[in-house]
């Protein structure tokens, strides 16, 4: 009988490839083209992600490490990976998978050993993303050595819809929105949905599906770096595949919204 190769398991499949492909960018045109496919690049920088290894061990079948994690880097000081948060959110609004009661809570992730190493002043260049570098860089000493805390706001399937970056040293009560969070999409057509002050009628309270979200969105320790906006970006990764997974069953939607 034949079988997946362990480190293809998680691959995008063509169902979720056809959705992300719809957000990617018109690709440019080349004197020479890519040895590698953005779905090999992209199912590889997902595996990173996913595992929390060293770039330079992504396995071959995703492409050259380099080539995988230029992909990454270029997308990330573009702002793409948010943009494609966004877009997965407003298609799954559009086909009702988003429960409008939204929820916050934190979560803290130690960070790797050399996550302390990044540039106090001048980087070699910006590092782009969806708002400002901090300048403590996200990362703040407490009994747990250097941690980054993570404010999620997310529906009551679990499911993100914006998350903030802080100093794991900081109260979340004092947090502050010193970048511009995920804003939430509404797709063309779709209804407008008040804040809702009823408590949740599903099995998870408003407090234990932010809890559980935010817990499942933070990638491991390994995944670390010293600039926020990256790790920023692994976040946005990680709630793009949390949609995908939502929206593998979803229809189809109208052409006048594709």
């Amino acid at each position: 009988m034949a079988t997946l190769a362990v480190t293809r398991r998680f691959d995008l499949t063509d169902v979720q490839w056809a959705l992300l492909a719809a957000l990617l960018p018109a690709p440019k045109r080349s004197d020479r083209p890519s040895r590698w496919t953005k779905r090999q690049l992209i199912d590889g920088i997902r595996w990173r992600v996913r595992t929390g290894a060293p770039w330079r061990d992504v396995p071959d079948c995703y492409g050259s490490w380099q080539a995988v994690y230029a992909l990454f880097r270029r997308w990330q000081r573009a702002g793409l990976w948010a943009q494609i948060v966004t877009g997965l959110q407003a298609r799954a609004d559009t086909v009702g998978l988003i429960t409008w009661d939204v929820s916050v809570d934190s979560t803290i992730a130690r960070a790797h050993q050399h996550a302390a190493g990044a540039r106090i002043s001048g980087q070699r260049e910006p590092a782009g993303g969806v708002g400002p570098e901090p300048s403590d860089h996200a990362l703040g000493r407490s009994r747990g050595g250097w941690t980054t805390k993570l404010h999620l706001a997310c529906e009551q399937g679990g499911k993100p819809l914006s998350m903030l970056l802080g100093a794991g040293s900081r109260h979340a009560s004092r947090a502050r929105p010193t970048r511009t969070p995920t804003a939430w999409p509404k797709a063309p057509g779709a209804a407008v949905h008040p804040p809702s002050t009823r408590r949740s009628t599903g099995n998870a309270t408003p407090w234990s599906a932010a809890s559980t979200a935010s817990n499942a969105t933070a990638p491991s320790p390994l995944a670390s770096t010293n600039l926020a906006a990256r790790y920023e970006a692994t976040l946005h990764i990680t709630a793009i595949n949390e949609w995908l997974h939502a929206l593998r069953d979803a229809p189809s939607p109208p052409a006048s919204v594709r």
